[in-house]
């Protein structure tokens, strides 16, 4: 799986850790769901004012948020289902907010490298079309969410 990160934000000490953490967490995840070799995703890591911008435009909500997932793969109602099958299975991108992650962590009690874990796990499940509207794709989703981070090393 080939990840692609970018850090667009300055307001977080972004360390080789961290991002040793993305990849590690992303191919955590593409072993477990059993994505193609050939996959990939970008992470573009920024700020709370950035990600408060994008989730205005995309969700109708003017606050910041932790983690916005774009997925490549999804079809719109009038999109004609094309077979990709030999070129690169771009799953989409994943947006987060390192300041609400850190936010979150110590909000939480645990580790920043924790919380970023969970996050692009997050990210990552929803680009494969997970969500979290019922109950029941609440659990399951969980389940994978908490299945992957063991996986990782990146309990609570």
């Amino acid at each position: 799986m080939e990840t692609l990160i970018i850090n667009q934000q300055n307001k977080v000490n972004y360390t080789r850790e961290l991002q040793q953490v993305i990849k590690k967490v992303a191919n955590t995840v593409a072993r477990t769901v059993k994505l193609a070799k050939n996959t990939e995703a970008s992470i573009l890591i920024v700020d709370n004012n950035y990600i408060q911008e994008l989730n205005l435009i995309y969700r109708g909500q003017n606050t910041p948020t932790d983690v916005l997932s774009f997925a490549m793969n999804e079809l719109g109602e009038d999109e004609p289902d094309i077979d990709f099958s030999g070129e690169v299975n771009v799953l989409g991108d994943i947006v987060i907010s390192l300041e609400k992650a850190l936010e979150q962590s110590q909000e939480y009690g645990h580790s920043l490298e924790r919380e970023l874990g969970y996050l692009v796990v997050h990210g990552m499940l929803h680009l494969l079309g997970y969500d979290h509207e019922t109950e029941g794709e609440r659990k399951l989703m969980r389940e994978l969410e908490e299945k992957i981070l063991s996986a990782a090393k990146l309990e609570r």
